[in-house]
């Protein structure tokens, strides 16, 4: 809050930067450039949470306490704000190891997604999150398309490798589209659960690793049988 209180006394004059008076600008000097960065998309992240990506900078401003032309300083149009919230919430939320992990053979396939969906609802089961994942899809095709092609490539492909190992399926094929949905299939069905929790905010259990557990073993338990039996289309 101190900080806040801090960035808004940017705003204080019209310029929004205080040259016109040394209180504000002394206030300018306390807080470095990168620190009034950081506020700045942290409230953009709430912002566009509650509102979805179509929430105009002007109320941002006006909400952070500061004036447009301050905002573009630091972001030249709302696009470029809203590539940096993209960077990271999306992209922020996911950690390399998890792909290396989860390709780690000497531990039951079971176990590795378990851990890798435990892992990623910790990282990703927030407020913000959520919603804005839920508006990306809704509102901004760019920003939809480009994170589930990163989720597809960082997830549902080594998934599906991993559970044709598992299965015994010999394939020198392509991941089939079916293959893929199978895969995708058990990430909706978490995802959900987040869903339920943030944005239709129906009653969910309090123990979360129960369920991601519960789901992930109920849905592991019959893909490898489907994998054979695509394979042997």
């Amino acid at each position: 809050m101190d900080a806040l209180h801090n960035l808004q006394s940017l705003g204080h004059s019209a310029g929004g930067f205080g040259s016109d008076g040394a209180g504000p600008e002394k206030a300018r000097r306390r807080l470095p450039r990168q620190q009034r960065e950081k506020l700045i998309v942290d409230e953009a992240i709430k912002f566009f949470a509650e509102v979805g990506f179509e929430g105009q900078t002007r109320a941002l401003a006006q909400r952070l306490g500061v004036t447009q032309p301050l905002l573009y300083r630091y972001f030249p149009d709302k696009d470029a704000l809203i590539e940096r919230v993209y960077r990271e919430v999306f992209l922020g939320g996911w950690d390399n190891d998890w792909r290396d992990a989860l390709t780690d053979r000497s531990v039951p396939l079971v176990d590795r997604v378990e851990q890798f969906y435990l892992s990623y609802t910790k990282a990703n089961f927030s407020y913000e999150r959520v919603r804005l994942f839920m508006f990306a899809g809704l509102k901004d095709e760019s920003i939809a398309s480009r994170y589930m092609a990163h989720v597809r490539e960082n997830l549902f492909l080594p998934l599906c490798r991993e559970i044709r190992a598992a299965a015994g399926v010999e394939r020198d094929a392509d991941i089939s589209p079916y293959e893929i949905e199978l895969a995708a299939g058990l990430h909706g069905a978490i995802a959900y659960v987040g869903l339920r929790r943030w944005v239709f905010r129906t009653q969910t259990p309090d123990d979360m690793d129960l369920v991601i557990r519960q789901l992930v073993r109920s849905s592991m338990a019959g893909i490898p049988d489907a994998f054979r039996d695509i394979a042997a289309r």
